[in-house]
């Protein structure tokens, strides 16, 4: 049996550390195709934002896209934004807190990073059409990222863990609270300089379908068996 358990934690911790990079992977490209990213990348991305006008130009510039030489990482920024996250998830419900939140926390980040600066020094000047492509594709791999990351059931990321415990709480409809998060978050982000895109409505609105897909095929007879619905 013990060994029937730790098989199952290698496959689940495997699906949550390779879901985690797919996302960050995926993120990168999102951002590569200036096309618009998901909403609450959009949120992370428009806070640092803002503070590269601030380190650099000593005051805030909302509406306005930083262009120049980063001071500091993306990884940086979204590492904080989701600790000061985990303190609310804590109080909220501390249930949902797991192992995967931590590497979501202090990996994705990263990886983000890593895959953006991979892409733009591959293609410099991209042309509209491998815009295009990058998008797709980065639709595509999200989907089957997330799939892979939430059937391995090792917690939740900070931001996921928040419309999850207040509608298990408050009996609040998941659908309304994700979809209001989205927008509220879409709407910072625009406001400290980051424009929303094409992707940022479809991973808002059309991802479900496509994250079931990979749920039904991929994750979850990864997880247990061929045989599993």
């Amino acid at each position: 049996m013990l060994k029937k358990i730790d098989a199952e934690m290698k496959r689940r911790l495997a699906m949550t550390f390779g879901g985690v990079l797919i996302a960050g992977f995926s993120v990168g490209m999102f951002q590569f195709s200036l096309m618009g990213m998901d909403p609450f990348q959009v949120f992370a991305h428009g806070i640092w934002t803002q503070l590269q006008h601030i380190l650099t130009g000593g005051a805030p510039r909302f509406f306005t896209d930083f262009e120049g030489s980063p001071v500091i990482g993306y990884g940086i920024v979204y590492m904080v934004i989701n600790m000061i996250l985990l303190v609310f998830d804590f109080f909220l419900d501390k249930k949902k807190i797991g192992i995967a939140t931590f590497i979501n926390l202090f990996l994705l980040g990263y990886v983000v990073d890593w895959s953006h600066n991979f892409w733009t020094n591959l293609i410099p000047n991209p042309s509209f059409m491998i815009k295009m492509l990058f998008l797709i594709v980065a639709i595509v791999i999200m989907c089957f990222a997330s799939a892979l990351y939430f059937t391995s059931d090792l917690g939740v990321s900070t931001y996921d863990a928040i419309a999850l415990s207040l509608s298990e709480k408050k009996g609040w409809d998941f659908r309304i609270l994700r979809i209001a998060g989205d927008l509220i978050c879409t709407g910072l982000g625009f406001v400290m300089g980051v424009l929303p895109g094409i992707g940022t409505i479809i991973t808002a609105f059309f991802m479900g379908p496509l994250i079931e897909f990979f749920n039904v095929h991929v994750a979850r007879p990864l997880r247990y068996g061929k045989n599993a619905k």
